[in-house]
């Protein structure tokens, strides 16, 4: 990719996601951009008879369910849903957060998802998610300011630290912010003024910490993108333009949806995650506020595919023995269409063949991708997709590196490539 590469896709990814420090960013962030192109949200509790056609959206905490339904489709018309995850690996706030040790007043913080310890150390960092008042509304928050970090032991009292850095999750990841005495409810008093709130209407939290580094393109040609959070708000960026282009470019052929789960990293077991009701939910009463009844989406969810989209291995040029020889993707050439015959992955062939007819479709490269049998593999929304709604899914996603990391790395071509395929599979026969 040279630098005169059109990249106004990946000029827009990183600004969604400096926009985004927390699931309930993510979530916001994408809400605003539909409702610029027309979509408008409904709340779970209120009646949706009104919103038979056209573009609407759900928000639940860290997740987004959005539709396009296309004038006059009739209520049993097929479901083309692209999953996604807002939530990425971090340190989050724990309930009683101010503590301190040796003079050092420091926040006690939680191991969220698979998180790499060691790329967290050493790192100017912000807070953000939101809080929880009395009268029962939440507030976002986002402080971008270096407020904490987590210092790394100098190698003068480590000298065996390139050999194996063996770092203890409760003892060696806690951020120091200041100096004296511990002071119960600094932390929250912070962050209670940088959301212009009353403390002591502040009753719950849900806080985690970001890196201030902004994303960037990095490269002899630019030709890569680094950033926090590419794993998934790549997929969420992706697929919030799709499903703008369904509904405002041409009439798709089928009912476009976008599922943005929350906690995936955390195996998405909660009510905003894969695991529960909501997309099924969202999709029945979808159904029925066009007049339909259960048969109905009984042949909606029978005609439906799903493309999971979430971030995956390009090749290490470091590790190549850890990837399968045959099956070593590369940034800038592509998606990768994700497999494992033990169904960590929900791909089969017919999956292949309708994703890679979409890519034809669309002129975008596409990549296939299996793990090394001797190392252990990842999963996705994918097979939880499948089984909780008996649909076919296909799991896809960015070639990157240093996944989960305070900072990850993919190319700078490939989050456009990903959506135009995305954009071609919600809205062509």
């Amino acid at each position: 990719m040279s630098p005169t590469h059109d990249r106004s896709h990946s000029d827009e990814l990183l600004s969604f996601v400096s926009a985004c420090p927390s699931p309930y960013h993510a979530v916001a962030s994408a809400a605003q951009r539909l409702e610029k192109a027309g979509f408008a949200e409904l709340r779970e509790a209120d009646d949706w008879s009104a919103g038979a056609e056209g573009g609407r959206y759900v928000v639940r905490g860290g997740a987004l369910i959005a539709w396009y339904v296309p004038p006059g489709a009739p209520a049993r018309t097929p479901f083309r849903i692209i999953g996604a995850h807002t939530d990425s690996p971090n340190l989050r706030v724990k309930p009683v957060p101010d503590t301190g040790a040796a003079g050092w007043r420091q926040i006690a913080v939680e191991i969220y998802g698979g998180v790499p310890l060691n790329t967290w150390l050493d790192r100017d960092l912000g807070v953000s998610g939101r809080l929880a008042l009395r009268d029962g509304s939440t507030r976002l928050v986002r402080v971008d300011k270096p407020l904490l970090r987590v210092p790394q032991l100098a190698i003068h009292l480590d000298r065996d630290v390139n050999e194996g850095l063996a770092l203890d999750r409760q003892r060696h990841m806690t951020p120091l912010w200041g100096l004296g005495d511990v002071e119960p409810g600094a932390l929250l008093g912070r962050i209670a003024a940088e959301a212009d709130a009353d403390v002591a209407e502040v009753l719950g939290w849900d806080l985690m910490l970001h890196d201030l580094q902004p994303p960037g393109y990095l490269g002899m040609d630019e030709e890569f993108i680094v950033s926090p959070r590419l794993d998934n708000l790549i997929s969420v960026h992706a697929g919030v333009t799709a499903l703008v282009a369904a509904a405002t470019s041409r009439p798709p052929a089928y009912v476009p949806v976008l599922a943005a789960f929350d906690h995936e990293e955390v195996g998405s077991g909660s009510e905003s995650g894969a695991q529960g009701p909501l997309l099924e939910r969202v999709l029945a009463r979808g159904v029925g506020a066009r007049g339909g009844g259960g048969e109905d989406v009984n042949r909606a969810l029978a005609g439906a595919f799903c493309v999971s989209a979430d971030m995956s291995h390009a090749v290490h040029p470091n590790y190549p023995e850890r990837h399968d020889p045959d099956h070593r993707p590369l940034p800038n050439a592509g998606p990768v269409v994700k497999v494992n015959a033990n169904q960590r992955y929900a791909t089969d062939g017919a999956g292949v063949a309708a994703f890679a007819a979409a890519c034809e479709r669309a002129d975008v490269p596409w990549q296939p991708f299996v793990s090394n049998n001797a190392m252990p593999c990842g999963t996705s929304i994918g097979p939880i997709t499948a089984a909780r709604l008996g649909v076919a899914t296909v799991d896809v996603g960015v070639p990157g590196l240093s996944m989960h990391s305070a900072r990850e790395l993919c190319g700078a071509r490939d989050p456009g490539l990903l959506s135009r395929a995305l954009t071609e599979f919600v809205t062509s026969r």
